[in-house]
């Protein structure tokens, strides 16, 4: 780490981890032997306590939640951090033409994966024709001088599916702003990395395949299939994390927008590769609500790194994009 001018024998990887929004996070940086990550616990938990403060839907106290309550016609200031994520979220409904939707909340609550009570079976048609007369990410209006945000009334913004990977960016800043020049941070299965470790290899990680114990990735000597993450993100969304069985029929958290139902076709997982999380993490929502075949052909025009595992005929098949090709050979 040439910021504190270390020689490359007296550096080593250490490690620090915590919980946060309902999950856990982890750090690896490479440090001198003399020097202690554990010292940056606090900042970086401080950083994580920020975000899950101000974009939380299980916080009544969060920005996010008193926008979610307030009346219609109103404009609120958001600090720049949620700005940030809000803005990203709805610059990517409008380029998938609302395939993405962060305003899909109140339909994931009715369907039980939210910060309401879990259900064991699927709501009636009209319920789920109600919920969906409040989502429309068109709907909302943002004033870019003053980081304000125009609630039209019963909008629900649900920042789930970007939060995590902002935060991953988050406490990269943080690392990179004490001068810590490698390091590899997780939050909830959402990576990113950034330098080399001591040896001179990159970091790098095994996508875990539907069925494996726990997390969205494990280390890559447990598999056999790597990716680098040097200078890039990585996130994986799965049907096999929150999911409810029901009649022979299993009805995933990844609720479409577009029906107000759960999407209904084969994807087992998806992971996408992007320079940053805030990047990677919502791509994987668009991706399952696509599907394989819709999103591999988003995902080729765009130049997107996306991965799916899908139920085939003959158990888990994998389906690359050509830019995830080309990230494995790298």
């Amino acid at each position: 780490m040439e910021a504190v001018g270390a020689s490359v024998s007296e550096l080593v990887v250490q490690s620090v981890q915590g919980e946060t929004m309902g999950t856990y996070w982890s750090v690896r940086a490479v440090m001198p032997a003399a020097l202690s990550l554990a010292s940056r616990s606090k900042s970086i938990q401080d950083a994580l306590d920020l975000v899950d403060g101000q974009m939380s839907t299980y916080k009544p106290g969060s920005s996010l939640s008193r926008f979610n309550a307030a009346p219609a016609g109103t404009w609120h200031v958001l600090p720049a951090e949620c700005y940030e994520v809000v803005r990203h979220a709805l610059k990517l409904a409008r380029a998938s033409d609302g395939a993405y939707d962060p305003t899909v909340g109140p339909l994931v609550n009715l369907w039980g994966f939210g910060p309401d009570a879990a259900r064991g079976e699927p709501p009636s048609r009209e319920a789920i024709d109600a919920a969906r007369e409040r989502i429309g990410w068109w709907r909302i209006k943002l004033d870019a001088v003053t980081h304000s945000i125009y609630q039209p009334g019963g909008v629900y913004l649900d920042l789930s599916s970007v939060a995590k990977g902002y935060s991953v960016d988050l406490v990269g800043r943080c690392l990179d702003a004490a001068g810590i020049d490698a390091w590899l941070v997780e939050v909830g299965g959402e990576l990113k990395g950034k330098g080399r470790k001591p040896d001179g290899l990159p970091w790098r990680i095994g996508i875990e395949r539907p069925g494996a114990a726990v997390g969205a990735v494990q280390h890559a000597d447990q598999l056999s299939q790597v990716v680098s993450l040097t200078g890039r993100a990585i996130a994986t969304s799965g049907d096999y994390r929150r999911q409810f069985t029901t009649d022979g029929v299993t009805y995933s958290h990844h609720v479409d927008p577009r029906t107000g139902w759960p999407v209904p076709h084969t994807v087992a997982s998806v992971s996408v590769l992007a320079n940053d999380a805030m990047q990677a993490d919502p791509l994987g929502t668009l991706m399952t609500v696509l599907g394989p075949e819709q999103g591999l052909a988003y995902a080729a025009e765009r130049g997107l790194a996306v991965m799916y595992i899908v139920h085939g005929a003959n158990g888990l098949e994998e389906c690359l994009s050509p830019a995830f090709e080309a990230a494995l050979a790298s």
